[in-house]
């Protein structure tokens, strides 16, 4: 049972009946007599787990066949330098990236540490309220990096890119969140913890084709996608707790209807809080264009910053947590993560509305 309206931005909130199967896998893994943080990554038990994952993540997200499903560690960091580092092999090549964002700009600083990296389009000038659309994509690169949701600034892609060379999207923060055609990228990656599960496991979805053309067999293993591939994602002891608490969140997404109900639930949930920032402009400043608002992240500012302490204390007191805006930008983010429950979208947003109505 919730205490809290949790609005973290991750780790994020997990459904109640994922926390419940969760809870009790770590005393015993059904009827096994171990618990799920004891179980070898070499079982039976485990080896079903990871295969169903895999399965329900490829049903969910309509994955091809000719996709690799990896579950990796690191988080999303880790694959900010693994991919400049196993895609740019020959001498010369270079990697483009959209800069829309804190994370979109740490992926390409690390790619500039390994390679040659280069920005091809930037919200920068725009303080990041908008997404980088119609800019011409360079031919002569290895490969195209965009953050499809902008965890931080509250912008989210919603006509991605049409690129002459593949595509790699860091989709940590709304993977699962909406229906996408995965065939429009080469590569998609995203930590767990927002819509997928908890923090410890990366997923990873790559055209085997592409892989094909990065350093197999040349790096240590660990940083190379090809034997993660032939290990079937255990190269090494996984996160064995994380990909089951990733197992049972799949299950839970698909016994509610899937991607496009969940979508349709997340839609629900950002037009609630953007319809109060809306309509109570003289206190509210939703910082993102309404073209590129995201349906993750909600990031606002009270008009009178003045007033903020005041807002947070009223949330505080309704039970409503995770509210505060990253310690860069400052001001307020709603995170709607899939698992957070649209009555708890509400009540911030009758808090939202009271507010205004007290302030306004």
């Amino acid at each position: 049972m919730r205490f809290k309206h949790n609005f973290n931005p991750g780790p994020a909130v997990l459904p109640e009946p994922v926390l419940a199967e969760a809870a009790r896998a770590v005393l015993e893994l059904d009827d096994t007599g171990i618990s799920i943080l004891e179980t070898s990554h070499r079982s039976r038990e485990f080896q079903s787990i990871i295969e169903e994952a895999e399965h329900l993540l490829r049903e969910l997200m309509n994955i091809p066949d000719s996709y690799e499903v990896l579950f990796l560690q690191g988080g999303a960091r880790l694959q900010f330098g693994m991919i400049p580092l196993y895609f740019l092999k020959a001498p010369g090549e270079k990697a483009g990236y959209v800069d829309t964002g804190v994370w979109a700009r740490k992926a390409f600083e690390e790619a500039r540490k390994v390679g040659n990296a280069i920005i091809v389009a930037s919200s920068k000038d725009d303080e990041y309220r908008s997404i980088p659309l119609n800019f011409d994509v360079p031919s002569d690169i290895k490969y195209l990096h965009i953050t499809s949701n902008n965890t931080i600034y509250g912008t989210q892609w919603w006509r991605f890119p049409e690129s002459p060379v593949p595509v790699i999207a860091d989709m940590s923060s709304d993977i699962l969140s909406r229906p996408i055609d995965v065939s429009q990228f080469a590569m998609i990656y995203a930590g767990a913890q927002k819509n997928a599960g908890t923090a410890g496991v990366t997923i990873v979805i790559l055209n085997r084709e592409f892989m094909e053309t990065g350093r197999m067999g040349e790096l240590p293993e660990m940083l190379d996608y090809s034997a993660h591939a032939r290990a079937n994602s255990l190269l090494n002891t996984p996160p064995v707790f994380s990909v089951y608490v990733t197992l049972l969140t799949l299950r839970w997404l698909k016994h509610i209807g899937g991607v496009q109900a969940v979508y349709s639930l997340n839609q629900q949930k950002a037009s609630l809080i953007y319809q109060v920032i809306d309509t109570f402009s003289e206190v509210y400043e939703g910082h993102a264009r309404p073209e590129a608002r995201s349906i993750m992240n909600v990031t606002f500012r009270l008009r009178d910053p003045r007033l903020e302490a005041e807002f947070l204390k009223v949330c505080q007191s309704a039970g409503i947590v995770g509210i505060k805006g990253h310690r860069s930008v400052g001001g307020f983010r709603a995170s709607l993560y899939n698992a957070l429950s649209i009555e708890s979208v509400k009540v911030l947003a009758e808090v939202m509305e009271d507010f205004a109505k007290r302030k306004g």
